[in-house]
């Protein structure tokens, strides 16, 4: 969707109307899938400010439902934004902070960028193609003097689960209500009970912003750090129980 020239003025407004007038605050109106207007935005700072410090990639939505429920619109329209947008906005950043050799990305992905759950399908793979795109772009970037992290918090309390920030696909299918279907009714009674602050995320984000030698990974939440690690549990128990398998497919080695 192309942001409406008419509109724009409008969502800059709202913009100044929230935060105030400030010297360092340019609204600009952005679709993060419309690459003219992220290379125009990206001018626009640069024009006003001289450069770009840092870049905070956080345009997305969620996705609910079984992969098999996801229309292929669906599908497409939740791929446009989280990981089309995000690539759209950062080419058109890149060559401001290549050319200063400094800079830093900040890409939000989720828990679901480290490990897909069942209802979440589809807006996990986006997440996992942020954290792809993150780690590459790190090592890219590193030499450059630009740092890469790619974010990853839990559960917080925002609007996520809303139907502001999720969609919900209308297609049930009886087969998955234990899986699924199950997660559609946690959800609900979730939203706006999960156990993240915001405003800590916040504070940690301001703070990680000028943090020396920055992880390439940045996970946030006591429940990101579990599904972190009992995915690296059940990681080695594969490994441990497959190695053999996993191995064998090399050539064999030459005495």
């Amino acid at each position: 969707m192309v942001m409406p020239s008419s509109l724009q003025p409008a969502i800059r407004g709202a913009i100044t109307d929230r935060l105030g007038e400030h010297p360092n605050l340019l609204p600009v109106a952005l679709d993060v899938a419309d690459e003219a207007q992220a290379i125009a935005a990206a001018q626009a700072a640069v024009d006003r400010f001289g450069h770009i410090d840092l870049l905070l990639d956080n345009a997305g939505f969620g996705l609910m439902g079984a992969v098999e429920e996801a229309t292929a619109a669906e599908v497409e329209a939740v791929y446009r934004t989280n990981v089309f947008g995000l690539l759209v906005v950062t080419r058109a950043v890149l060559p401001y902070m290549r050319g200063a050799r400094s800079g830093r990305i900040l890409n939000i992905s989720s828990t679901g960028g480290y490990r897909g759950a069942a209802g979440f399908g589809v807006h996990s793979s986006t997440k996992f193609a942020v954290a792809g795109l993150s780690e590459a772009t790190h090592d890219e970037l590193a030499p450059l003097g630009i740092h890469v992290t790619v974010v990853e918090p839990g559960y917080f309390r925002t609007d996520f689960l809303d139907a502001s920030s999720l969609s919900v696909s209308p297609a049930i299918i009886s087969d998955y209500a234990d899986t699924a279907g199950r997660v559609r009714t946690v959800a609900t009674g979730l939203s706006h009970n999960q156990p993240g602050d915001p405003d800590r995320l916040a504070d940690v984000l301001v703070k990680f912003a000028d943090a020396p030698n920055p992880p390439v990974r940045l996970p946030l939440g006591s429940d990101t750090v579990y599904a972190i690690e009992e995915k690296h549990r059940k990681d080695a128990v594969i490994l441990k129980e497959w190695r053999a398998v996993s191995v064998s497919t090399d050539f064999p080695s030459i005495p």
